[in-house]
């Protein structure tokens, strides 16, 4: 795994560092923060070391999932390099760091002990951060837990994972929160239920023919994702509650949670084009937000998956409204939609959408292949920014990840 690739900025700019693009450091708010992000996985490397059991994510690379065939076993050696790593931070003038916490490290059997070692890891890395004035940002969960909770019970695609994650929470609030005000309980469930348990790209690599871009073993690409998006919002809910009744007056922190966001523009002007944008929204964003601010699902997605989308109760949708006090969004690209017919027994996202996508707003010259990666387009960011706004209210947004697409 290439040891940088996934040290993903936010934004870079130093006080004392050249112009970027005509802009400094002074012409934005004091309130504007700039800043880096990793996670675990990606980032930490010493899967075998100091106590920490496997991960899916283990398990899902030394099979040979990734296209690539890359591992995660040194990644970017963070659990070794961190020191120097905040000093380069310092260099640069960042103002905050936000990186995930590896349940594995922290609580190697999922549940029950605190691994020392772990524990100490992440201590560390938040007293350098601190010492340095650097702002920290925790991401509780990044689409990875322990081995053991995928072979016990089957991870997120049970509820039993709820009461785990709440303590894995736990023990993050009361051991950390002393000096980390921003907490982002689950990043991106929306991408977690999709890669994970549609397409099967990311671990542990669910799926079902024909939807899945990788060989699956496992999966139902037409139930699962529904499913586990549904347990991570219950998860999310129950984490903020325990926050908000243990710590938050104390501790004086946020809890949030963060989405894969996407601007859709409509590949024509047509009512049935308008329409599919409409539904990507919905699918994409709403799939995650609208239980926040009303307790249950979009409409258009009640309507499209049916039986397959599972309902709340009353009591669980009292504890989803009003539980995050902020939404974090991770932003790269923009896409072209257009409505297609419904497919008879089609039931992936694709079909459940009933849309096709043009994944780049740059058409390549003609007899050229398409590009390999999907070009920025801050119009798409502010467009998506502007629809939160009017969705959703006033709650606060932070761009947690921009920038240009891998």
């Amino acid at each position: 795994m290439d040891s940088v690739a996934f040290f993903s900025l936010l934004l870079l700019s130093a006080a004392a560092a050249p112009p970027a693009l005509g802009f400094t450091r002074a012409d934005f708010p004091r309130d504007f923060v700039f800043g880096a992000a990793t996670s675990a996985y990606q980032y930490e490397g010493a899967v075998a070391e100091d106590g920490r059991n496997p991960s899916i994510w283990d398990t899902f690379t030394h099979a040979g999932k990734m296209a690539d065939k890359s591992v995660g076993d040194v990644a970017a050696d963070g659990y070794h390099k961190y020191k120097d790593d905040v000093k380069l931070m310092v260099d640069m003038n960042l103002e905050a760091y936000r990186f995930s916490i590896s349940w594995s490290r922290l609580i190697p059997d999922g549940r029950g002990a605190v691994n020392p070692k772990g524990l100490e890891y992440y201590n560390n890395l938040i007293d350098a951060l601190v010492q340095h004035g650097i702002q920290v940002h925790i991401m509780i969960y990044q689409l990875e837990y322990p081995q053991i909770l995928e072979d016990e019970y089957g991870g997120w695609l049970s509820p039993r994972i709820v009461e785990d994650f709440t303590a894995f929470a736990d023990v993050c609030f009361r051991e950390f929160g002393d000096r980390v005000s921003y907490w982002t309980t689950i990043d991106e469930p929306n991408v977690g239920a999709m890669g994970s348990y549609d397409i099967g790209v990311i671990a542990p690599g669910h799926c079902s023919d024909p939807f899945g871009a990788i060989k699956c073993t496992v999966g139902d690409s037409t139930v699962e994702p529904y499913i586990v998006a549904h347990n991570m919002l219950l998860a999310h809910a129950s984490a903020t509650r325990l926050y908000r009744e243990k710590y938050q007056a104390m501790q004086k922190g946020v809890v949030g949670l963060s989405i894969y966001s996407l601007w859709p523009y409509p590949m024509t002007n047509s009512t049935a084009d308008l329409e599919a944008t409409k539904r990507c929204l919905d699918f994409f964003l709403g799939w995650i937000l609208e239980p926040l601010m009303s307790g249950d699902y979009p409409e258009r997605m009640k309507k499209i998956v049916g039986s397959r989308l599972p309902p709340f109760t009353r009591i669980q949708s009292e504890a989803i409204i009003g539980s995050a006090d902020f939404i974090g969004i991770n932003h790269y690209y923009s896409v072209y939609v257009n409505d297609l017919p419904i497919k008879k027994g089609a039931r992936d996202y694709t079909a459940d959408l009933s849309i096709s996508y043009k994944a780049s707003k740059t058409d390549p010259p003609a007899g050229k292949a398409p590009p390999t990666s999907f070009p920025s387009d801050p119009e798409g960011l502010q467009r998506v920014l502007l629809y939160l706004k009017e969705a959703y209210g006033n709650i606060p947004i932070y761009i947690q990840e921009n920038g240009k697409s891998p």
